[in-house]
């Protein structure tokens, strides 16, 4: 056990199997904009610097400490799941003494720093601090009742909750913060009489009212920033939510969109100035737009670094690539991971390129595979050209110095080199390097059989 600490802690409860998901992965490793739920709570829980960070588990425990592995992350396992109160009463043991406890939800992913900070600057004061909500359709929340002075008295579940009970609006997000040492009292004392026959977390207002504790109602900034995810309808709606929220931004920063309901972030989209971005692109993970860069409808950018005047053609995919300044890829083209691509490259429809490095002005324009090679400057890639770079067991290289001119339907047997200036005749296959300068062909002499007559279905 740590040292006594005054600092923060956060417990946030991943154990819920999630069976309206209807899915074998565990609810808080579903996506939302490219990370998983669990990833945007400890994103926002962070940002307060904690002492500690606890994450209780129960169902698909080892698949989401095997996501999150190599995290400054303290794992607790509920078993069995007796509820939101059991839950923190397994964390309460790997906590520090003294501080104070912030409860989070690993399906409520859209929680902002700033409204946690005024839940835990509240509770450090010795209050317990709820996070509260007003919703004109409360239906399936626990709600909040007070006392005829209006101070908050306790939390009935739905489940448990009379007629009168079930028409207040004000509702329990989950969300509390406590100090650490009063929260340890009041889940001791905590029973399960209630219609599920669990140990609710939020029973422990009526633990604090009846200590005299103060217990203070917080509301979030947003309507969204509580919502939960117990469905994948609510999943896909959350979604939106975030991807219109990233359009938003992107807009605001200059960039041009030609829908802002059909683009999808899914991840860190970085943007210069004048950037156009046409329907249906997706960006995963990481991706960085130069000034002026136009990406074309149905793209899909996946950790790449595209420089200034780039143009992206239509159903084009990158993927853990750089691309330099005046580029032009696609339509149709595919651009594997390893790839950098320089200057001026221009890559044409249904060319794929992979784990490669052409040099400024190289064109490869139609139906080519370019696999672990290294080109030059100011090289001409032909119609059909191919690296065969893979033996069966091991890949090889191919190596086009500047300024080398390959014909059509060439196929270059690696690994091979190709010398400064020379020229590859159509159709040839090249097995051993081939000199600097002047013509390289492997053709048999052209021979016309007369007379033949082709073979005809009977």
């Amino acid at each position: 056990m740590a040292p006594p600490s005054t600092a923060l802690q956060v417990v946030i409860l991943a154990a819920g199997q999630g069976k309206r998901m209807h899915s074998d992965l565990p609810k808080v490793l579903h996506p939302l904009a490219g990370r998983p739920l669990l990833s945007h709570v400890l994103a926002s829980a962070r940002q307060l610097d904690p002492a500690r960070l606890c994450v209780v588990v129960g169902h698909g425990g080892d698949r989401i400490r095997e996501r999150f592995a190599g995290e400054a992350l303290e794992w607790v396992e509920q078993g069995p799941q007796l509820g939101t109160g059991h839950a923190v009463m397994q964390a309460l043991p790997h906590l520090s003494a003294g501080g104070t406890i912030l409860v989070l939800y690993g399906d409520v992913p859209l929680i902002e720093t700033g409204t946690l900070r005024a839940l835990a600057d509240t509770a450090s004061k010795g209050a317990l601090a709820l996070l509260t909500q007003v919703l004109d359709a409360p239906a399936g929340y626990g709600r909040i009742v007070r006392d005829a002075a209006g101070a908050v008295a306790r939390i009935v579940e739905e489940k448990d909750a009379d007629a009168h009970e079930r028409a207040i609006r004000e509702v329990n997000t989950g969300i509390l913060a406590a100090p650490r040492e009063a929260l340890g009292r009041w889940l001791a004392r905590l029973g399960n009489e209630n219609a599920q026959g669990e140990y609710y977390l939020t029973d422990v207002v009526a633990a604090a009212v009846d200590d005299g504790t103060r217990v203070e109602a917080r509301h979030p900034s947003g309507a969204r920033e509580c919502a939960g995810v117990n469905s994948k309808s609510e999943l896909a709606a959350l979604e939106r939510h975030c991807q219109m929220n990233q359009a938003k931004r992107l807009l605001e920063a200059g960039v041009t969109l030609a829908d802002p309901a059909r683009i999808d972030v899914r991840g860190e989209l970085e943007c210069g100035r004048d950037v156009s971005i046409d329907v249906n692109c997706i960006f995963e993970g990481r991706v960085v737009l130069g000034d002026g860069v136009r990406i074309g409808a149905n793209c899909v950018l996946r950790e790449a670094t595209l420089g200034a005047g780039c143009e992206v053609k239509p159903f084009t995919l990158i993927e853990e690539a750089r691309i330099g300044a005046n580029a032009r890829i696609g339509p149709f083209a595919r651009i594997r991971p390893g790839t950098e691509l320089a200057e001026e490259v221009h890559i044409g429809n249904f060319v794929e390129v992979k784990a490669s490095t052409l040099g400024r002005g190289s064109k490869a324009n139609h139906l080519a595979y370019i696999g672990d090679s290294s080109v030059g400057r100011d090289v001409n890639i032909g119609a059909g050209t191919i690296t065969c770079n893979y033996d069966g067991a091991r890949k090889h290289r191919t190596v086009i110095e500047d300024d080398v001119h390959i014909g059509s339907d060439v196929q270059l047997v690696a690994p091979v080199t190709v010398g400064r200036g020379a020229t590859i005749a159509a159709g040839a296959t090249i097995t051993e390097d081939v000199p600097p300068g002047g013509l390289t062909l492997t053709r048999k002499e052209q021979v016309t059989k007369p007379g033949w007559e082709r073979p005809r279905k009977k």
